[in-house]
């Protein structure tokens, strides 16, 4: 089970059309939130999830602090890989309290900063 959390009407019809015509609805949940929202709606997850994909806006910092923070129990699986998309030239944590930056992967103006749980937590 996939689950899209979108806060753009206009996104979400489109993530809609696209997953009717590739006929994979069925195996998807569309919630039309903010992703803090989404945070707090433990009843909305359908975890624990491996991989957690955000495309927050570039140089909203309070929107990266709100993923980075995400890896908490029941969401995220203990071997989840956490994928941030940001704008090239910016910098993100070393580690976070339950993960470590595992790779920066740079696209031109993008760059995909995945995260995987830290050695410690992973153990326990």
């Amino acid at each position: 089970m996939v689950t899209f959390v979108e806060s753009d009407p206009k996104a979400v019809q489109l993530i809609r059309k696209n997953l009717t015509t590739c006929r994979l609805l069925d195996r998807a949940d569309i919630r039309m939130a903010p992703v803090s929202t989404f945070f707090q709606r433990s009843e909305w997850w359908h975890g624990p999830y491996d991989i957690l994909f955000a495309d927050p806006p570039y140089a909203a910092g309070e929107a990266v602090d709100l993923i980075l923070g995400s890896w908490t129990p029941n969401l995220l699986s203990r071997e989840a890989l956490l994928i941030i998309e940001q704008d090239s030239r910016a910098t993100l944590p070393a580690s976070i309290e339950h993960a470590s930056l595992i790779r920066r992967y740079g696209y031109g103006d993008t760059a995909l900063f995945v995260y995987g749980a830290a050695a410690d937590t992973a153990s326990s």
